[in-house]
């Protein structure tokens, strides 16, 4: 495996030591085809990446765990539901998306089709604590994360069933589990191979990708692991400072420095900014990546003339439809008279936490929790303020009666969407 690669990205790759017992070869990013290596992958028996036939049965099972009758009542209303002093208004999108119910509906799939055999997920299936704990009542075991911050792959046999969750595997990864002979199977959404596409299409054309998104987040190292080259940005302040570099040079050891965990071997700003590609983590905001976007081919026309612009700069749009209906959502829902928002959804889940972002740039008493069990009282909750460790606090829930907004991540199931509304009712008619 590639050494360097795992030291600068420490939270999601493979144990080194694990592929060199078991003779894997190294793998060369700056040249592998990795175009050819995914379609030859596909063809092998031992990938699967459309399910096993037992997709009525999934369906009926995740129906039965995660659908909510209240909540559909709440859609049939207009999203808006009246209880005693509690005005409910709800996001009209917001939950499970397609890509998410697909991954799920995989791995309860995957666990029928192989009810005796040891099966793995590299990480979890989606950032939902509720259903990664059903995945594990199902004896479905996860890749633990070792001392040192790399995945311990060492406990994975010949043989062994492995599920690449909905954000999808780093080619390391996958190359990893094909030499050791598992069967294979891939979730991943299939928005974020769109923008491994995009990401391949940068390394063909001899280009850097730049990728919006947060470096150590198994969805952007997954799209980095397809790159020849790459930088990662997580937000238009970084971008611009980005900008300046190239339109004006600077400090080369202060670049580095400061993206020492966000750029691939080797990255030399002045040789590998001259010719640039955007992509994005799917979960990003939608208007950042888009800022984002314009802010390099502005850039690059400065820098390099009209002219030759489409020598210096690619951009595609590779934002998740489901992440922007949920962002755009927020917005209409963040204008309406609201007393205090609440979102819910994992504290790991990038989409939950710019819908969180969304709602303080409105200025609104907001909540972040992962379920209702953080709703201790009428007078407190525990939730995680943006960018902050979990705190509780007091005097959440005033007297009177309320509009309250909710929301929820992609990653989220309806029933953890009423299981929240239902206990706000209840102390609110307490």
């Amino acid at each position: 495996m590639d050494n360097t690669l795992d030291t600068q990205l420490e939270p999601q790759t493979v144990d080194t030591q694990t592929a060199d017992n078991l003779g894997i070869p190294s793998l060369d990013l700056q040249t592998l085809d990795t175009q050819a290596l995914r379609r030859s992958l596909h063809k092998s028996p031992n990938y699967h990446r459309h399910g096993f036939g037992h997709g009525e049965e999934a369906e009926t099972t995740m129906k039965s765990e995660y659908h909510s009758d209240l909540i559909q009542t709440i859609r049939d209303r207009n999203y808006i539901y009246t209880q005693g002093d509690v005005t409910i208004h709800l996001a009209k999108s917001f939950g499970f998306c397609w890509g998410v119910e697909r991954a799920v509906a995989m791995a309860y799939e995957t666990r029928q089709q192989f009810p005796t055999e040891r099966i793995w997920i590299t990480n979890e299936i989606i950032h939902n604590p509720l259903v990664n704990a059903r995945l594990k009542e199902m004896n479905v075991e996860f890749i633990q994360t070792d001392a040192q911050g790399g995945k311990d792959f060492s406990g994975v046999a010949q043989g062994d069933v492995v599920i690449l969750p909905a954000f999808g595997a780093s080619v390391q990864e996958t190359q990893f589990l094909n030499h050791v002979g598992c069967t294979i199977v891939d979730t991943t959404c299939p928005w974020v191979s769109k923008v491994w596409n995009r990401v391949e299409k940068h390394k063909k054309a001899d280009f850097t990708s730049i990728v919006h998104g947060k470096y150590n987040h198994e969805e952007t190292i997954a799209t980095i692991s397809y790159a020849k080259r790459y930088l990662v940005v997580l937000n238009l302040k970084e971008a611009e400072y980005v900008s300046n570099y190239i339109l004006k040079g600077g400090d080369k050891d202060e670049f580095l420095a400061k993206f020492s965990k966000a750029i691939s071997e080797g990255f030399d700003p002045d040789r590998d900014l001259q010719r640039v590609g955007v992509a994005n983590q799917t979960t990003m905001l939608k208007g950042e990546t888009e800022a984002i976007g314009k802010l390099f081919e502005r850039t690059m026309m400065q820098r390099y003339g009209v002219e030759s612009l489409n020598e210096h700069f690619l951009s595609f749009n590779t934002i998740c439809d489901a992440t922007q209906e949920r962002q755009d959502a927020m917005i209409e829902i963040v204008e309406e008279p609201l007393d205090l928002m609440i979102v819910i959804g994992g504290y790991n889940s990038s989409n939950t936490t710019h819908l969180q972002e969304m709602a303080i740039e409105r200025g609104l008493v907001s909540y972040h929790i992962d379920s209702s069990d953080r709703i201790i009282s009428a007078v407190a909750i525990e939730h995680k303020p943006l960018g902050k460790p979990l705190e509780i606090a007091s005097n959440w829930l005033p007297a009177g009666k309320l509009r309250i907004g909710i929301t929820s991540g992609a990653s989220t199931p309806d029933r953890v969407v009423e299981d929240t509304i239902e206990k706000i009712f209840a102390l609110k008619s307490a």
